[in-house]
């Protein structure tokens, strides 16, 4: 069993720590969702940010967006040209991938201020892709509506997802300690 532990110390070291760090976080995230119920941004302050950027942004590229609280339920409507496209939920934040983000980057560590670094850099990518995303979501459901379930099922985990596996591509081989050791 010994002999099993130290073979396996570093891959038993990388599940621990992205356990914790995960655990960690999402208990934080979980405390700040608890702490956002009844604020003025609503339904939580980044998912509220998120709705408003995606506004800001679809109107910007000549759509007319418009958000709107939702009345029976804890999320933004999202109207395009007039009409109801979608909702905005707090899944929608991305905050739930950012923490799966790092807590990989953090289970794979490298010198601190890289890690740090890339952290907050991969978080703000992650972030403006999700936008991106939402963007892209709303608009292939305004003009595609039958394709909907592909559109949100196959479209936002191929985007988002892939750019986070991009990300921990990047991390592994160009800034971890793992990637160092092996390139």
């Amino acid at each position: 069993m010994k002999s099993l532990f130290i073979k396996y110390k570093s891959v038993i070291k990388f599940i621990l720590t992205f356990l914790l760090v995960y655990i960690g976080m999402s208990v934080v995230y979980k405390l700040y969702l608890n702490a956002s119920a009844g604020s003025q941004y609503y339904p939580d302050y980044v998912t509220n940010l998120v709705a408003y950027q995606s506004e800001a942004l679809l109107n910007t590229i000549g759509y007319n967006a418009k958000v709107l609280k939702h009345p029976e339920e804890p999320s933004i409507k999202l109207l395009l040209e007039g009409n109801y496209i979608a909702r905005i939920i707090e899944g929608c934040n991305a905050i739930s991938v950012v923490i799966l983000f790092m807590s990989f980057v953090v289970a794979f560590s490298g010198k601190l201020k890289t890690t740090i670094l890339f952290l907050l850099s991969g978080s703000a990518i992650i972030y403006v892709v999700n936008l991106i995303r939402i963007v892209i979501l709303s608009i292939g459901l305004y003009n595609y509506p039958s394709q909907s379930e592909i559109l949100h099922s196959v479209v936002f985990p191929a985007i988002i997802y892939g750019m986070v596996f991009l990300l921990w591509m990047l991390w592994v081989n160009k800034f971890s300690n793992i990637g160092k050791n092996n390139g």
